[in-house]
């Protein structure tokens, strides 16, 4: 149950990453200027407050993890990240292939 319901977060992360390489790409058709919307001005645009407590939480546990890594997630674009972590958790959570003369007890 745990699986499949990782599976569908993974499966809504990458339809949201489609939409928001769809919404990117169609601002490059109007504009003529190729601008990605990054993942930190998404994230601020949500809930900004919830950006500075996580900010302020990483850098009181490594203040190097959020210049060397978070700061680095948060410049890519949305629909990278999304799609990033949607294949991931696809991947991780993939059923089991069956085993050939065996039974799962």
């Amino acid at each position: 149950m745990i699986r499949g319901f990782f599976r569908l977060v993974g499966l809504l992360l990458l339809a949201g990453g489609f939409i928001f390489m769809v919404y990117d790409g169609a601002r490059w058709v109007a504009d003529q200027t190729l601008q990605f919307t990054r993942f930190g001005q998404f994230w601020n645009d949500i809930h900004q407050s919830s950006q500075q407590a996580f900010r302020a939480w990483v850098e009181g546990v490594a203040p190097w993890l959020w210049t060397s890594v978070v700061k680095v997630i948060l410049d890519q674009p949305v629909f990278a990240v999304m799609g990033v972590l949607g294949i991931l958790l696809m991947l991780l959570f993939r059923p089991r292939k069956p085993l050939i003369g065996y039974s799962r007890s």
